[in-house]
């Protein structure tokens, strides 16, 4: 661990990610043998994202939750520092744009690893539920995944927050290829319907692949009953949406 609550140096990382369009600066150090991941706000605006991810790590475990074992004080809000994870983010977003290299290598593995994958991000969020949060942001940047051990880890979930909420701006943040209609309206309730939306575009996506869809035609009926415009006609609940994704796992 990062000794004496000091401040991890920039100077001694072997990684360092920026240009990001979080207002973070992520980096890894290493220390006493161990590596550690550090993120910090550079940026206002960011300060907000890194508290809130402090309060949801604080209320939400999970085993492919990756949390972090400190935090510190920066000059411009918490200083975040995790246990490094080797593994590829299969969408690597920058200010510059997206590389989404991985996530097409990703779709090419054998199908019982791709299914294994989304069930962990799945079973995440039925944790996520239970500690009454809901999904704000999640993306297949937040999708670390190690090919060599064909593990799935969740990462950047700062955004995240208690739930249900009314959405007091114009949009939430995000991508739109995994947003629901209603997190672009003023007013709306954000609530586990919310959340049902944005994991059956991650089914989708994942089960898509350069050359099609992978997945079975129950999967893909599930993906599409996730992701009806309207909250009422989707899975009541990520319960309810997990439950009946293991079932497509059976037939």
């Amino acid at each position: 661990m990062v000794r004496d609550n000091a401040y991890p140096p920039l100077a001694s990382a072997f990684a360092v990610f920026s240009d990001q369009d979080s207002g973070c600066l992520s980096y890894g150090v290493e220390d006493a043998g161990r590596r550690w991941f550090v993120k910090k706000a550079i940026a206002v605006q960011a300060r907000l994202s890194l508290i809130r991810a402090t309060q949801f790590h604080t209320a939400v475990r999970h085993p492919a939750i990756i949390r972090p074992e400190q935090v510190l004080d920066g000059p411009v809000g918490p200083v975040l520092v995790y246990p490094w994870h080797d593994g590829t983010v299969l969408n690597h977003a920058t200010t510059h744009g997206s590389d989404r290299a991985a996530l097409a290598r990703f779709q090419q593995l054998p199908l019982p690893d791709v299914e294994a994958a989304v069930t962990t991000i799945l079973d995440a969020h039925v944790a996520i539920a239970a500690a009454g949060h809901v999904a704000v942001d999640l993306y297949d940047g937040c999708f670390l995944y190690d090919f060599d051990s064909r593990q799935m880890w969740l990462i950047d979930l700062d955004e995240y927050r208690p739930g249900p909420f009314v959405l007091k701006a114009d949009r939430l943040p995000g991508s739109r290829r995994y947003m629901a209609p209603e997190e672009f309206v003023h007013g709306a309730v954000i609530d586990q319907r919310t959340t049902v939306y944005t994991l059956g575009r991650t089914i989708q996506h994942l089960l898509d692949s350069p050359h099609g869809w992978r997945g079975s035609p129950a999967q893909g009926r599930l993906a599409t009953h996730a992701t009806r415009p309207t909250p009422g006609d989707r899975p009541s609940d990520v319960v309810e949406l997990v439950t009946a994704w293991r079932a497509t796992l059976t037939t």
